[in-house]
C-alpha cells in the first residue's frame, strides 16, 4: 500500500520507522509546523520531521488540514492508508475519506479508557497499574473508532510520563505493524468500543501542575511522576516557584498535625511536607535558573526549616508559616 504518515512528537517516531521497514511505501510524512522553543525562541523541528528527513522522506507541514489547498495536496499523494500517531490536528471527515483503506491511529492507552490528548499522564494520575496501546480505525469522534488491535503494558511504581511514553511508543510501533498485516490478510475484525467504559484525558496546562497540598500524599506523588517531563509539578517557597522533580509519599503523619504545605522535617534524605493525608518526601527539586538538585544539595544552599509553609496560587506570595 501507499501510506501517508502523520505524527509530531518522539512518541510517533518508532511507528514511522516501523512503517519504513516495509512492505508498504511511505509516500509522505505530515507533521506540525516548526515552533519557537527555548530562551532564544529559535524555530525547532518536530521529532517526526527530524526522523523523516533522516529517512529521506517527503515532509509536509500544513498549519491546518481543513484548508482545501492542504487537503488537495494530501489527496495528491493518492494514499491507500493514512497512519496517525499523536499528530496534533483533528482529521475532518473530508480528510478521513481520502484513503480507500481509511485512517488508523496509534493511541497510548487501552481504549476506551483515556481518550484524548494526554492518556499517559491521566493513567498515572489515576493510579492505574497497567495501560497499553490501541490501533484504532479513525472516525469523526475523538478516539471513538473501532479497535483493530491492542497490547497491554504494566505501569511501574516509579514510572514517569516520560519513561512510560517511551515504552508505549515502541509497543505501539509493533502493534501497528501487526495490525496492518492482519488487516491486509483479513485476520482482524474491527470491534466497537464500549461507550459505558469511556474516560477522557484532556490536554494539560501549566497551571495543572501547581501542587495542591490539601490532597493526599499518594496522589501528589503520582502527580509529580505524571507531570515529568512536562509541565513539571511546582509549588512556591517564599514567593519563588520551586519545581518538584521527584517525591515519595509517606503514610506517617507529623507528630503534631500541621497545615498542608508545612515543612515538618528537612535533611539530606529529603524534605517532608504535610499534605491533606500523609507526608510527601521531596527528593529532587529545582529553583528558577538553577540545575536540578537532590534535597541534600538544595539544603546546602537554602534552608527549608520545619514550620515553613510551601504553596500559594499563581501570582500570589504565600504567607510565612
Amino acid at each position: 500500500m501507499v501510506v501517508v504518515f502523520a505524527g509530531t512528537p518522539e512518541f510517533a517516531v518508532p511507528s514511522l520507522r516501523a512503517l519504513t521497514r516495509g512492505p508498504h511505501r511511505v509516500a509522505a510524512v505530515y507533521t506540525r509546523p516548526d515552533r519557537p522553543a527555548g530562551r532564544g525562541r529559535k524555530m525547532v523541528a518536530s521529532a517526526v520531521k527530524a526522523a523523516a528527513i533522516e529517512l529521506g522522506l517527503a515532509v509536509e507541514q500544513p498549519a491546518d488540514l481543513r484548508d482545501p489547498a492542504a487537503r488537495d495536496r494530501l489527496a495528491g499523494y493518492r494514499p491507500d492508508l493514512i497512519v496517525v500517531a499523536a499528530f496534533g490536528q483533528i482529521l475532518t471527515p473530508e480528510v478521513l475519506a481520502i484513503p480507500p483503506a481509511g485512517c488508523i491511529n496509534v493511541h497510548a492507552s487501552l481504549l476506551p479508557r483515556w481518550r484524548g490528548a494526554t492518556p499517559v499522564q491521566h493513567a498515572l494520575l489515576a493510579g492505574d497499574t497497567g495501560t497499553g496501546t490501541t490501533i484504532m480505525r479513525m472516525d469523526a469522534g475523538i478516539d471513538t473508532g473501532d479497535i483493530l488491535l491492542a497490547r497491554t503494558c504494566p505501569i511501574a511504581a516509579d514510572d514517569t510520563a516520560g519513561s512510560l511514553t517511551g515504552r508505549l511508543a515502541h509497543l505501539g510501533a509493533g502493534t501497528l505493524r501487526d495490525a496492518i498485516a492482519g488487516l491486509a490478510a483479513g485476520r482482524i475484525e474491527p470491534r466497537p468500543q464500549d461507550e459505558s467504559a469511556a474516560t477522557f484525558a484532556p490536554r494539560l496546562r501549566k497551571a495543572d501542575a501547581l501542587v495542591d497540598w490539601t490532597r493526599e500524599a499518594s496522589r501528589l506523588e503520582r502527580a509529580v511522576r505524571a507531570f515529568d517531563p512536562w509541565p513539571v509539578a511546582f509549588t512556591f517557597a517564599r514567593g519563588e516557584p520551586l519545581r518538584i522533580l521527584r517525591a515519595k509519599a509517606r503514610a506517617d503523619q507529623s507528630s503534631e498535625r500541621a497545615p498542608p504545605g508545612t515543612v515538618v522535617r528537612s535533611g539530606a534524605s529529603g524534605i517532608d511536607v504535610e499534605t491533606g493525608c500523609g507526608l510527601l518526601r521531596v527528593l529532587r527539586l529545582q529553583r528558577p535558573g538553577r540545575q536540578p538538585m537532590n534535597a541534600g544539595e538544595f539544603l546546602n544552599g537554602r534552608n527549608l526549616a520545619p514550620g515553613e509553609r510551601l504553596g500559594g496560587r499563581l501570582g500570589e506570595t504565600p504567607r510565612p508559616g
